[in-house]
């Protein structure tokens, strides 16, 4: 299973090196990916998926966009058909609240499991990668989609406090967790060897609220299970 999950701030200056490291494990010359702007429903989502677009495209891949902006898109075989033969799904930031509204029980979450089963990248920035873990904190702790099992997505994490967030995790969290906090352009990408950072940044793993950095290149060792 192929996932990278990015702190934010995607399609950026300072992506590059590892958008160009995602895109080279498809093994394809020329990738298919599409971007997918759900989270940015309500914020300006062509701009968002153009923005993508224009930016694959400038690394060597055929980028379109998937505009799955409600739950009518999200279970419409036909207008989901591009999935089948992507080679990277990539679901930007917003609000994660409506991309999980969305997502829940639709034929897109569907078709992004088999995505994953036949060897494809999904890859979620912000609000995209807090969705694919089994819980989500956003303002509340609540369930997420558990296409990562026992791992919860801190994005955005250059601008936290890890000690705050650790005092947080040990007294408010009751539930076996292994939190992530990745900064903006990093991201933590699994294969088949594991999780590794990627891009500029750094990530850093909570367990039992005991947080650990790891810089990009290093692998981080989460014990999750598919």
């Amino acid at each position: 299973m192929y996932i990278a999950l990015v702190g934010g701030d995607e399609f950026r200056v300072g992506c590059e090196t590892m958008d160009r490291e995602i895109l080279d494990v498809t093994g394809s010359a020329i990738p298919t990916v599409l971007v997918i702007p759900t989270a940015a429903a309500h914020q300006n989502p062509s701009k968002a998926a153009t923005h993508g677009c224009c930016y694959f495209s400038k690394l060597g891949a055929q980028a379109s966009a998937l505009m799955v902006l409600g739950v009518e898109q999200a279970s419409d075989p036909e207008f989901l058909e591009p999935v089948d033969s992507a080679d990277v799904l990539y679901f930007t930031g917003g609000s994660p609240a409506y991309l999980l509204d969305v997502l829940k029980g639709s034929l897109l979450l569907e078709k992004l499991k088999v995505t994953l089963a036949r060897g494809a990248i999904v890859v979620g920035s912000s609000a995209g990668a807090m969705v694919l873990g089994s819980r989500m904190l956003f303002r509340n702790w609540t369930d997420g989609l558990g296409i990562v099992q026992g791992l919860a997505v801190l994005p955005h994490h250059e601008r936290s406090n890890p000690s705050a967030i650790s005092n947080y995790l040990e007294s408010e969290t009751t539930f076996d967790l292994s939190v992530l906090g990745i900064d903006a352009m990093a991201g933590c990408f699994k294969g088949p060897d594991g999780w590794r950072v990627v891009g500029q940044g750094t990530v850093t793993l909570y367990l039992n609220g005991v947080p650990q950095t790891f810089e990009s290149g290093q692998q981080v060792p989460i014990p999750v299970s598919e």
